[in-house]
């Protein structure tokens, strides 16, 4: 069974940082894409970061310079790095495991950033 589980959510400023994680089990992690999405009420749920197994991370363009994603194969977690955050910024951000339909999804994290 597959789990994921985020965390580190919360209320910061605007210019300020948070880190999110997930943790994840139930699959074969190390060649696993993983990624970060986000999604406010009203709205598609949008790519944030991705992580490939072998590649190199992509991430949307809204972010690009802010916000990093990195993975530990061992601990089976991925993170989130926010920073320099802006009001846009605030969503429901969630980890996905996989690239297929529908793939395999947290229960999500809220990020609040305050102007």
């Amino acid at each position: 069974q597959v789990q994921l589980v985020e965390s580190g959510g919360g209320l910061v400023q605007a210019g300020g940082s948070l880190r999110l994680s997930c943790a994840a089990s139930g699959i074969i992690f190390s060649t696993t894409t993983m990624g970060w999405y986000r999604q406010v009420p009203g709205k598609q749920r949008e790519l944030v970061a991705t992580s490939t197994s072998g590649g190199g991370p992509n991430y949307a363009d809204s972010v690009k310079g802010r916000f990093t994603i990195s993975r530990d194969n061992a601990k089976k977690t991925i993170h989130l790095q926010m920073n320099s955050l802006k009001p846009e910024d605030t969503a429901v951000y969630y980890c996905r495991a996989g690239t297929g339909v529908p793939g395999y999804w947290g229960q999500g994290t809220q990020v609040t950033v305050s102007s």
